[in-house]
C-alpha cells in the first residue's frame, strides 16, 4: 500500500476501524497526549479535539497530522509483494585468509538448514557476518550474497523496515525491564498481528519446550537464563519475524532443544544457517559448508547413510539428556544408567 492510498483510508476510517488494523496507532495518539479515543468519530473529527497548543509542542500542523499517521503505520508495516519474497540464497566465494579464491557457488532454497562446520578460528562467523551484511564484494572475504539470483541495492540491504535477516548470536542480553509476556505484546503489536493474544500463547508455548527450565509470562525478560532467552528468541524468530534468512551461532551452547529448534524455524518456510560443531546439528541440516583457513573448501549434501548415523547420535543425545536431567534432579548416577 503506497503513501497515499493509506492516508485516503485513514481520513475515510473511524478511530475503532483503524485500531482495529493498526493497534499499534494507540501508541502514536497517546504519544501526542491526544484525548480519550471515541471508536465511532473519524479520524479528522479526533484532529479537530487535538489541542493547538500541544500540536504546535510538538512541531506539528493538525492539517498534517493524517499524513504523519499514514506515515508512522508505514514505518512498521511492509505489505509483501512477490519482490519482498525470499525463494532462494546464493553464496558466490571470495578468497581465504591466504588471498586464494574459494571456487565455490552454493544455492540455498526456502525451507533448508545449512550447518556451517570447521575448527575453532576458521571463518564460521565471518561467512555468517557475509551473509547478514548481504555482501557484494565489499567485506574482507570478497564474496557475493544474492537473493533471488540478484544483487541488491544499498537501499535493499540496510532497510531495516523490512529487514531480510534475523541473526542469533551465542550471547541474548536483555536489558529492557519488562515481562515476558509485555515483551512479547509489544513485538506483536509492531508487526501488527491480528491476534495478539494467539500469538503470544504460541510464542510462550514455543520457547517452553525448547528451553530446559519452563518459565511464566510474567518473568522478566532480565531474570532469564542464557537459554531461555535463546528459547524465547528462537520462538519470537518462528512466530513473528518476517526475516526469511536466519543465521545462527553456536546453538548447541544455549542449553535449548537443538533439533526442536531447527524445526520450528524450518516450518514457517525460512532459509536457515547454522554455525556449529555438534554432529546433530550439522547432520540434521540439508548440506554443510565446510570451512578451513578463512575458505569454504567443501559443500556436502547430507547422505542417507548420515542420515542412519543420525538416528544413533540422536540415541545417545537422548542419553546424555536423561543423565543431566538427572543431575539436575540431584538423582545419584548408577553404573547402570551410564550402560543402558
Amino acid at each position: 500500500m503506497t503513501e497515499n492510498e493509506l492516508y485516503e483510508k485513514v481520513i475515510s476510517a473511524t478511530v475503532g476501524e483503524l485500531l482495529e488494523s493498526y493497534p499499534l496507532v494507540s501508541d502514536f495518539f497517546a504519544n501526542l497526549r491526544i484525548p480519550a479515543l471515541l471508536p465511532d468519530e473519524t479520524v479528522p473529527e479526533l484532529i479537530d479535539r487535538f489541542d493547538d497548543v500541544t500540536a504546535e509542542e510538538f512541531g506539528l500542523n493538525k492539517r498534517d497530522l493524517p499524513l504523519e499517521i499514514s506515515r508512522f503505520i508505514l514505518g512498521f508495516h511492509r505489505e509483501t509483494d512477490e519482490a519482498d519474497v525470499v525463494e532462494s540464497l546464493t553464496i558466490y566465494g571470495g578468497i581465504n585468509k591466504s588471498g586464494e579464491m574459494e571456487n565455490t557457488v552454493i544455492d540455498l532454497l526456502k525451507g533448508e538448514v545449512a550447518a556451517i562446520v570447521g575448527p575453532t578460528g576458521s571463518g564460521k562467523s565471518r561467512l555468517l557476518a557475509d551473509i547478514e551484511c548481504l555482501a557484494q564484494r565489499d567485506t574482507p572475504t570478497k564474496r557475493m550474497i544474492l537473493v533471488n539470483g540478484k544483487e541488491l541495492s544499498l537501499e535493499k540491504r540496510f532497510d531495516m523496515d523490512g529487514k531480510l535477516v534475523a541473526q542469533l548470536s551465542q550471547n541474548m542480553n536483555f536489558i529492557m525491564d519488562l515481562s515476558v509476556r509485555d515483551f512479547l505484546e509489544m513485538h506483536a503489536r509492531s508487526r501488527f498481528s491480528k491476534d495478539i493474544e494467539w500469538t503470544v500463547k504460541q510464542c510462550l508455548a514455543c520457547a517452553n519446550e525448547l528451553a530446559g527450565e519452563p518459565f511464566e509470562d510474567k518473568t522478566k525478560v532480565t531474570q532469564l537464563s542464557g537459554g531461555q532467552s535463546r528459547a524465547l528468541m528462537i520462538a519470537d524468530t518462528a512466530y513473528m519475524s518476517s526475516s526469511p534468512l536466519v543465521l545462527i551461532d553456536e546453538i548447541e551452547n544455549a542449553g535449548i532443544d537443538r533439533k526442536k529448534a531447527v524445526r520450528v524455524l524450518t516450518k514457517s518456510e525460512k532459509i536457515v544457517l547454522i554455525a556449529t560443531h555438534d554432529p546433530l546439528l550439522a547432520l540434521s541440516a540439508d548440506k554443510r559448508l565446510v570451512i578451513k583457513n578463512g575458505g569454504i573448501v567443501k559443500v556436502i549434501k547430507t547422505t542417507a547413510e548420515e542420515r542412519a548415523v543420525l538416528s544413533e547420535i540422536e540415541d545417545m543425545d537422548s542419553r546424555l539428556q536423561n543423565l543431566r536431567n538427572a543431575l539436575r534432579a540431584g538423582e545419584v548416577i548408577m553404573t547402570t544408567d551410564v550402560k543402558e
